[in-house]
């Protein structure tokens, strides 16, 4: 499986996704190191969408 990169600057990425994607909520953008696939699974359920894509949602905030 593919680690995401989100460490750093996780609160500008965070604004970045809330900007795009309105129906996201500060709760589902709770990020703590090594649950990456909690976040991710988060996003996939909010947005309907499917993991890979809810993975590149990440990666390219």
């Amino acid at each position: 499986m593919n680690k995401l990169n989100i460490k750093g600057n996780w609160n500008e990425k965070k604004g970045k996704l809330k900007q795009k994607y309105a129906e996201l909520t500060d709760d589902d953008l709770i990020y703590a190191e090594g649950k990456e696939e909690e976040l991710v699974g988060r996003i996939q359920q909010r947005l309907g969408t499917s993991k890979e894509k809810a993975r590149e949602i990440v990666r390219n905030a």
